[in-house]
């Protein structure tokens, strides 16, 4: 994964994600996905982790850029009381392009 904070935004980060997709003359293809998670997370933390994606959502045009899918990441329902965001991660093992079951 690819992070960077998006200019213009205090609340979004621009993840560029390998869904495991290739394009048709075999190269690996990636995946915009904007996501508010910026209040929780550095660019760099998110460097080469993996996630979980939603990725078989219609892209959606936002004022920064296209997002082609949604992460997934959980946080308390009493945000002021138990603040976080926790994005969803894998186990070991997961690659790119596994489906969730």
């Amino acid at each position: 994964m690819a992070c960077a904070a998006v200019e213009g935004s205090t609340k979004l980060l621009r993840l560029t994600l390998d869904v495991g997709e290739k394009d048709a003359s075999g190269q690996p293809t990636t995946r915009n996905v904007f996501s508010g998670i910026a209040s929780a997370y550095q660019p760099e933390q998110l460097v080469g982790q993996l996630t979980v994606l939603v990725a078989n959502l219609a892209p959606r045009k936002m004022k920064f850029g296209m997002s082609e899918g949604m992460v997934l990441a959980a946080s308390h329902a009493d945000e002021a009381a138990q603040p976080g965001i926790h994005i969803l991660t894998p186990w070991p093992g997961a690659a790119p392009g596994m489906r969730i079951h």
